[in-house]
């Protein structure tokens, strides 16, 4: 494996439990110490058509772990070759899109879910499962496990009558019911990925429709300087962040809807 150059503080192991809470220092005035870093893991096409991976040491911030943390291994993704495991999935195979046909799949990135991480909030630290057939034949074709960043395609009329659009990405945890869709609190560590396309798409995943990665449209606000260039630097494929292009459907809460009108 290839490592590239890091700007940020690195650690030997793939999670590093370091409070970002407040601490007292020896005057007694209280001062803020290192946040959470986690590895990461990239792959990624490169412009000659090569694969090139490498691994990061980055802060455990939600800007961060949304591009990384979707589907859990093990998910299977429609491609050109039929369904994949997301593990076995390389850069440069065509993946099932629904609105596209079939992309080309340009980066993947992957992380570990540590269990009780000091530090994180439990959603970060919680993963959705959703069992077979629970939102219809088929859908999923069978459990299907899912990380933090996940985002299900969801279609009601309220979606429709207020963006113009057949439907918008929710986060998965929003469907929880404690019956055929539950969290889950891993026991041990839980690698978990997440796929960048060219741009938005609607890829199916264990026979449903999820968001593939994109930062977003406030991406730009959320980070700064060397920070910003971390991050960037994840993105071999791109040069800003711009370059994943507007979102072709919205992100909305499952709140924020009216589920009577649940098409």
């Amino acid at each position: 494996m290839k490592m590239a150059p890091m700007t940020a503080r690195t650690a030997v192991s793939q999670f590093s439990p370091v409070s970002s809470d407040r601490l007292a220092r020896q005057d007694g005035r209280p001062q803020r110490t290192q946040p959470l870093m986690r590895r990461y893991e990239v792959a990624h096409l490169s412009p000659n058509g090569d694969i090139d991976d490498f691994s990061r040491i980055a802060p455990a911030l939600p800007v961060f772990e949304d591009a990384f943390s979707a589907f859990a291994r093990g998910t299977l993704i429609q491609t050109a070759k039929g369904p994949v495991a997301i593990e076995d999935l390389l850069p440069g195979d065509m993946i099932h899109t629904v609105d596209n046909g079939f992309q080309t799949l340009k980066w993947k990135g992957s992380m570990m879910m540590i269990p009780n991480a000091e530090g994180l909030p439990v959603d970060r630290q919680q993963l959705t499962r959703i069992g077979a057939d629970s939102f219809g034949f088929a859908k999923p074709h069978q459990d299907i496990i899912l990380g933090p960043a996940a985002r299900k395609f969801h279609q009601t009329a309220f979606v429709r009558e207020i963006t113009g659009r057949d439907g918008a990405f929710v986060p998965a945890s929003d469907f929880v019911d404690g019956g055929s869709t539950v969290h889950i609190r891993p026991v041990s560590p839980v690698q978990v990925f997440h796929l960048g396309l060219i741009r938005q798409e609607r890829i199916l995943a264990n026979g449903m429709e999820f968001e593939s990665y994109h930062p977003g449209p406030n991406m730009r606000f959320d980070l700064r300087g060397e920070m910003l260039n971390l991050f960037l630097s994840m993105f071999p494929h791109i040069a800003e962040l711009s370059d994943y292009g507007l979102m072709t459907h919205p992100r909305l809460r499952l709140q924020d809807m009216d589920m009577r009108d649940s098409a």
